[in-house]
This record gives structure tokens, C-alpha cells and sequence, in this order.
């Protein structure tokens, strides 16, 4: 059994954290850190390790996990790895350590304290993925594909793109992540994560859409004016329900109130 204290470090991905489990649990390692490789910073009293992702090995763990796990249970830790919170691994791997070792089951025993903190995160990642639902619009540019921006707070493109591939099943759509730097693309048939390169121009800016679009929003925006009564106006039961970082992504807001 090697008692060396250990630093694993891997692309970030969820596949790329299930291989280092699979990596911990293989070489029977004990004292170990697991990293996201952009925020590694070397350690003389730690052996560095970078991590490759290996989607069989992620896969067998995957596998493992939801044999052992109610499906929501598992469900709430991918939750909770996309919250990219920096104690996140450490939290998942001491959980997944006991879960393949303990006898007992704990899952949902909040008196746990690393249950409740992954239960807390998960919940908060799935508010902020319910937001995303209702505060998403979409417009229309010049090829006929519907563009969105979003910048969430947690990583929640993972957990919405289902929703609406539902939701908008007939039309070919792209939701992408200005702050993470990527999307996901729907084109009718199935969804794909995409990265794009943005010119000088804005992703925002009205050359990239089609001219009814931008039509539609100027509408929009001058109806939700018009209906919009100042003399009942309640800003801070406004603000519990559409708090105002959601705006931007709003068309009757117009990029802001």
C-alpha cells in the first residue's frame, strides 16, 4: 500500500475525476488530492500525477457507482462535481472511498457532514439549472439557427440540454457558456458539445441576426414596457423571482431595467 501523499490532476471533465478514482482505488492509494489540472500548483511534499482521461476506466466507475447508489443519489453528485467548487473532489473522493468500503449504506444520512455539504452543493447547482430553464431566450440568426448566451453561475449546461432538445425538438439551437467557453448544439437529431472562436464583433451583436429577430425583440421589450405598471410595481418580490443577474439573458428587459 503506497502512504506517499499524492496530487492527481485531470482535464477538468467528470470522466477525467472517474479516472482518477478508478487511478486512487487501482494503486491502493491512500493520502491523495485530486486537482483540476488548471489550478494544480506543484507541492514538494506531494508526488504529482497527471491523470489521462481513459473512458473505460471512467465508465467501470460509473458502473460501480450507480450499482451502490439510489438513482437520484447519483445524479446529486454529478450535480455537485458541476457546482466547481474548490473543495468539491476532496468531498466526492472521500465519499466514493467510503461508498466502496463502508458495509452500511449512508446515502441521505445528512447527519453526515460530507452527505449534507454534497447534498448543499447539488441543490444549489439544480437551482441555478432550474433558472437557466426559465430565464433562457433564444433569437434567431441569419442562417436560421436559434443562439442563446449564458453564463450561470455553476457549470449547468449538462443538465439542461435535455430540457430543451423537449422543448424545442423541431428547431436547431445552440445554448453556449460565455464564462466555461463552450455549448451545446442541437441539430434535430442529437446534442453536441461545440466550442466557438468569437471575432472581434460581440456574440451579442445584432450582425448575426436575422432582421425579424431583431424586430421581435424591440416588440417584445416595448410591450413588457407598456404592461409593465410603475404605480404596482413590487422590485423586491421582482427581484426573488428574476434576480438581476438573470436580466441580460431577458428580452423584455432589454439588457437591463
Amino acid at each position: 500500500m503506497n502512504t506517499n501523499h499524492h496530487t492527481l490532476t485531470y482535464d477538468e471533465s467528470f470522466e477525467g475525476f472517474l479516472t482518477c478514482i478508478f487511478y486512487l482505488f487501482e494503486r491502493k492509494l491512500e493520502r491523495v488530492d485530486v486537482v483540476k489540472k488548471s489550478l494544480f500548483h506543484q507541492n514538494m511534499f506531494s508526488t504529482h500525477l497527471e491523470v489521462l482521461t481513459d473512458r473505460v476506466q471512467a465508465e467501470r466507475v460509473c458502473r460501480g457507482l450507480k450499482k451502490r447508489l439510489p438513482k437520484n443519489e447519483y445524479k446529486r453528485l454529478y450535480a455537485a462535481f458541476l457546482s466547481e467548487q474548490t473543495e468539491v473532489e476532496r468531498l466526492l473522493v472521500a465519499y466514493i472511498r467510503r461508498l466502496f468500503t463502508s458495509k452500511r449504506s449512508f446515502a441521505g444520512d445528512y447527519a453526515d457532514d460530507t452527505v449534507l455539504q454534497l447534498t448543499q452543493l447539488a441543490r444549489k447547482v439544480g437551482r441555478e439549472a432550474h433558472r437557466m430553464e426559465a430565464f433562457v431566450r433564444f433569437k434567431l440568426t441569419k442562417d436560421g439557427l436559434y443562439y442563446a448566451n449564458i453564463e450561470p453561475d455553476f457549470d449547468v449546461l449538462p443538465l439542461v440540454g435535455q430540457h430543451f432538445k423537449d422543448r424545442y425538438a423541431d428547431q436547431r439551437w445552440l445554448i453556449y457558456d460565455l464564462k466555461r467557453k463552450y455549448g451545446i448544439y442541437y441539430d434535430l437529431q442529437s446534442l453536441e458539445p461545440v466550442t466557438l472562436t468569437f471575432s472581434n464583433a460581440s456574440s451579442q451583436s445584432d450582425v448575426w441576426f436575422d432582421e425579424s429577430e431583431q424586430a421581435f425583440q424591440t416588440l417584445w421589450k416595448d410591450y413588457f414596457d407598456s404592461t409593465n405598471i410603475k404605480a404596482r410595481k413590487n422590485r423586491r418580490l421582482h427581484l426573488q423571482h428574476v434576480p438581476k443577474r438573470y436580466w441580460r439573458y431577458l428580452s423584455e428587459k432589454g439588457g437591463g431595467m
